[in-house]
């Protein structure tokens, strides 16, 4: 198919594990905590590797990173609305700890296997966002996971196909739709949910699906 604008990169935020805590700072009641959480934005051209991008790392590299999990996606059509609903202003790009915020798409255009232009890069859409508990520590939200999941705005993950640079302000071409049924919001629907037996099992056979979000449907 031919390429078709599809949203823009708004803001690309990278970082590196560091521990919270100790100095009073973010949650000065809790235990110390260790994450790469707290992204900060780079205004200029970035080069993306096939498991990160240039600048980020993971601080839990079992559940987060990877090849299937190099880049993490989130629309910025989201944030007003998160706004009001947890009444705190400063939500803004990298909040829900994010490498890209995207405007123009959410869940419910996003489908697994999308491939994506950005930039110089190839990126293919592998699996929605598992919401963790950094989520709600970050903004001392108990609930905020719970939340996420079910409103649906969870975000979703990419792969890299094909290295490159990236630069804010990049516009986001979907360049191929293998799996059109199979979109992040359906996906989110059917893996969450306590019946949907069949579904489950289809969902797992798609072959962009990340290996993770495979073996949790099928366990």
């Amino acid at each position: 198919m031919n390429p078709v604008s599809s949203g823009t990169i708004v803001s690309i935020q990278v970082g590196y594990p560091r521990q919270y805590g100790t100095d009073g700072a973010v949650d000065p009641h809790q235990q110390p905590w260790v994450t790469a959480f707290f992204k900060q934005p780079v205004g200029g051209p970035v080069w993306v590797t096939r498991t990160n991008i240039e600048g980020d790392h993971q601080a839990d590299q079992k559940h987060h990173g990877g090849i299937d999990k190099a880049v993490l996606a989130y629309s910025a059509d989201h944030f007003d609305l998160w706004r009001q609903e947890l009444g705190i202003g400063q939500l803004e790009a990298g909040a829900f700890g994010e490498n890209l915020t995207i405007s123009g798409l959410t869940e419910g255009d996003v489908s697994i296997g999308d491939t994506w232009r950005a930039g110089d890069v190839l990126f293919e859409v592998s699996q929605p966002r598992q919401p963790c508990w950094k989520l709600a520590r970050r903004w001392r939200r108990s609930d905020l996971v719970k939340k996420v999941v079910n409103s649906g705005r969870t975000g979703w993950y990419l792969r890299v196909l094909e290295e490159g640079t990236l630069t804010p302000g990049d516009p986001v071409e979907l360049v191929e739709r293998p799996c059109s049924d199979w979109t992040i919001a359906r996906a989110n629907e059917v893996f969450y949910a306590r019946e949907r037996h069949q579904e489950k099992q289809l969902l797992a056979q798609v072959a962009e699906l990340s290996a993770a979000w495979k073996s949790a449907l099928l366990g």
